[in-house]
């Protein structure tokens, strides 16, 4: 058993009795940790002194004035910059980068009075679905080690379902929060494009990146929102939107409720048992009140293609500062400028970013520019239609969050294709920048299967009332892998 069994609620509880310390919450998940990451390997670093000397100082605090979030150990995606805090988006290029600022995100969690824990585990510059292209080393799925925890946020992910932490963020450039919230069973929000501040996240594709929480339950996911959303100057594209109480929505009550539920999210390359779990999800929805019919995301089916274009072009921009001439790797023993850059990017990037930026420079060639790039965008700007267009008649729209559950570590790592073809279940939401949800829905050989929950712009809270409303209604967020104590 582990104190992150529990709610930020019931351990709010405790601290406010006294029945524990903000310093023996800090000092649990650190032996957690301890213990249990050299099979997990979800961080990357921890940050063990300064996250017990800030512990003290927190228990200091009166209690008078303490928030919902207060004292609560917190690990966070590699992408995401911390002052004095090792920050490499696992990639060589960055091996050792410690930044001298934090990152908005960072900023709120500090004013919400909780403690960072470490750096978690990813793809290299979140470019991949498995964890298998950290450039340090490979995530294992809690719920059986022989399994990737998806991807890009995959420690994100496997660090909450393993109970080193009860609060991570994750990043969700395609379906990168959502994916390994599904396959390690956590609950995954990829929130409304622009309503979480991206200044401070290391940028792979800057018109679809997002920061999103990733916990065990809803209501915690609610509140580390809640703590993280908002207007920053330091970010053009956050907006306005008054951040409402997210944890005021969990009401329960979604009588009346209409869901849309696309033929395309549960067609062609979707497991029987991805099926199954939402078929049987809609039952329960149904039971609660809502009601529900099939529709259809006409150009899902070209969602994929032109994510990749999009992403890859906007990454080989964001991409060209790392030249080995401001800050990260450089190569040794250059003669001039052109070997410094070409030998620094050959010898620091990874395989996969090499192809995405490859990719992303001849899409914006001038000879494919206008039939890719263009093009693709005109693409987006229907698939962005086609939601809006349900949303005029449904709440939300419902689906599996992948087309299957967790592959073996290594199964599909040399299988891009496959791995892509997954994407039309997520990469829509964030090419529309709506908000997207993953709860647990069910399992299949020992292994978690994630709901979607898709809602209109700045709608969160309804989202919310869904997922909280389905999750009180089963236990498949009770449960807990193998890995933890007495299983």
């Amino acid at each position: 058993m582990t104190l992150f069994e529990k709610t930020a609620t019931e351990l709010q509880s405790l601290l406010h009795n006294r029945e524990v310390s903000v310093k023996e919450l800090t000092e649990e998940s650190l032996a957690r940790i301890e213990k249990m990451d050299g099979k997990v390997q979800a961080f990357l670093s921890t940050n063990g002194e300064q996250a017990l000397a800030k512990a003290e100082e927190l228990d200091n605090q009166p209690l008078e004035g303490r928030g919902p979030l207060f004292g609560l150990p917190i690990g966070l995606k590699d992408n995401i910059v911390t002052k004095g805090i090792v920050t490499t988006a696992a990639s060589k290029m960055l091996e050792g980068f410690v930044p001298v600022y934090d990152a908005t995100v960072v900023d709120k969690i500090n004013e919400a009075g909780m403690v960072t824990i470490g750096k978690l585990n990813m793809d290299e510059f979140a470019m991949g679905s498995t964890t298998e292209r950290s450039a340090f080393q490979t995530t294992h799925n809690p719920w059986n080690l022989d399994y990737v925890p998806g991807g890009s946020s995959g420690g994100s992910a496997a660090a909450v379902a393993a109970g080193e932490v009860a609060f991570a963020l994750g990043s969700d450039t395609g379906g990168s929060v959502r994916q390994p919230a599904a396959f390690c069973g956590v609950v995954g929000m990829k929130p409304t494009y622009g309503r979480v501040s991206r200044s401070g996240l290391v940028a792979f594709a800057s018109s679809l990146d997002q920061i999103g929480p990733i916990t065990r339950n809803v209501e915690d996911n609610a509140l580390l929102l809640s703590a993280i959303a908002g207007l920053d100057a330091k970010d053009s594209s956050t907006s306005p939107q008054a951040v409402p109480d997210f944890r005021a929505a969990l009401t329960g009550d979604i009588k009346g409720l209409k869901i849309g539920v696309p033929a395309e999210y549960l067609g062609e390359g979707v497991s029987e048992e991805a099926k199954n779990a939402v078929l049987e999800a809609l039952k329960v929805l149904e039971s609660l009140g809502a009601e529900w019919e099939e529709v259809s995301l006409p150009h899902s089916k070209y969602a994929s293609e032109v994510y990749y274009v999009i992403s890859s072009s906007e990454a080989s921009s964001n991409l060209a500062r790392f030249d080995g001439i401001r800050y990260g790797y450089r190569a040794e023993g250059v003669k001039d400028l052109e070997e410094l850059y070409a030998r620094t990017r050959s010898e620091a990037f990874g395989n996969e970013v090499k192809k995405r930026i490859l990719f992303g420079m001849y899409s914006l060639g001038a000879a494919q520019h206008g039939g890719l790039y263009v093009k693709s965008q005109k693409v987006r700007t229907l698939i962005a239609q086609d939601f809006a267009t349900l949303f005029e008649k449904y709440d939300v729209i419902i689906g599996p969050s992948s087309a299957t559950t967790a592959y073996k570590i290594g199964e599909k790592l040399e299988d891009p294709l496959t791995l892509y073809a997954n994407d039309i279940l997520t990469v829509p939401i964030n090419l529309a920048g709506v908000p997207a949800i993953s709860v647990p829905c069910g399992f299949s050989n020992g292994l978690p299967l994630g709901l979607q929950i898709i809602g209109k712009h700045y709608d969160e809270a309804t989202l919310y009332k869904v997922a909280h409303a389905y999750e009180q209604a089963t236990d498949f967020h009770t449960q807990t892998p193998v890995i933890w104590e007495g299983k």
